[in-house]
């Protein structure tokens, strides 16, 4: 097998939470190109639906299951219907999650803290407790979670801490659920995105100008990444080419962490 052929994926199947637009989408994109079928999971049907299309025109197969999995609950149901469909899943990638709220530490609500963490953390925990059993069963699998630069540092000029926290809880389940998994034959790594172009960050990036140009001013490659750059990041961990890859993170942030 050459080099490139490791990074194929053909024969199968993916699973991506929040798929259906910005980072989520920009990986399935990704995976479908190197050889995948899908499996997307988000909240907004008529975005899915967008998706389902644009991706079907590169000749995989490609499925739509609307659900919420900010919540054990909701996050349990959607796996449901991922497990109705009957297809055997080889790959998830945990990508919901997000920072939606800027209170300080001191004033955040614990009723809305636990909806956060349930956002940003349970939700992987409950989609890899339901989707990878069968990994388990066969040994063989690969997950990968969306974790952030934000876990390891935390983010200047910014509130609602609850990011910084549960994206560094994310990247230690990660290493505690690839150290369990390794032996089974399943790999657990993750990617710490930097900040990209979605479209909730150029609004958000749109209100406050001058936010905007002190963070990129702080970023060595002088520029906020577009979501297409983090696709190959993706295909990586999720294929052959990082058979022996598990427990890491790659971070993908123009520098941002480097000084």
């Amino acid at each position: 097998m050459g080099v490139l052929d490791r990074f194929r994926l053909d024969g199968r199947t993916a699973v991506i939470t929040g798929g259906s637009r910005g980072l989520g989408r920009a990986m399935g994109q990704a995976l479908a190109e190197a050889g995948a079928d899908l499996i997307l999971v988000g909240r907004d049907e008529e975005a899915l639906d967008t998706a389902r299309q644009e991706l079907l025109a590169l000749g995989r197969r490609v499925a739509v299951v609307p659900g919420d999995v900010s919540t054990p609950v909701g996050a349990e149901a959607a796996c449901r219907q991922v497990l109705n469909l009957n297809r055997q899943v080889d790959i998830l990638i945990n990508n919901v999650g997000g920072r939606r709220a800027d209170v300080a530490i001191e004033d955040v609500p614990l009723a809305q803290w636990q909806e956060l963490v349930d956002l940003n953390l349970t939700s992987a925990l409950v989609c890899s407790q339901q989707l990878c059993r069968g990994m388990l069963d066969r040994g063989r699998g690969s997950v990968v979670n969306v974790t952030s630069i934000a876990g390891p540092i935390a983010i200047k000029g910014i509130r609602g801490r609850h990011y910084e926290t549960t994206k560094s809880a994310l990247a230690a389940l990660t290493r505690s659920m690839a150290a369990d998994w390794a032996p089974r034959g399943v790999r657990v790594n993750a990617i710490a995105p930097g900040v990209f172009l979605t479209d909730p960050n150029r609004r958000w990036f749109g209100e406050k100008p001058d936010f905007q140009s002190g963070f990129v001013s702080h970023i060595p490659m002088n520029r906020m990444g577009e979501p297409e750059e983090l696709g190959p990041a993706a295909v990586f961990l999720a294929s052959d080419a990082a058979s022996y890859v598990t427990g890491a993170t790659i971070v993908v942030d123009g520098g941002y962490t480097l000084w």
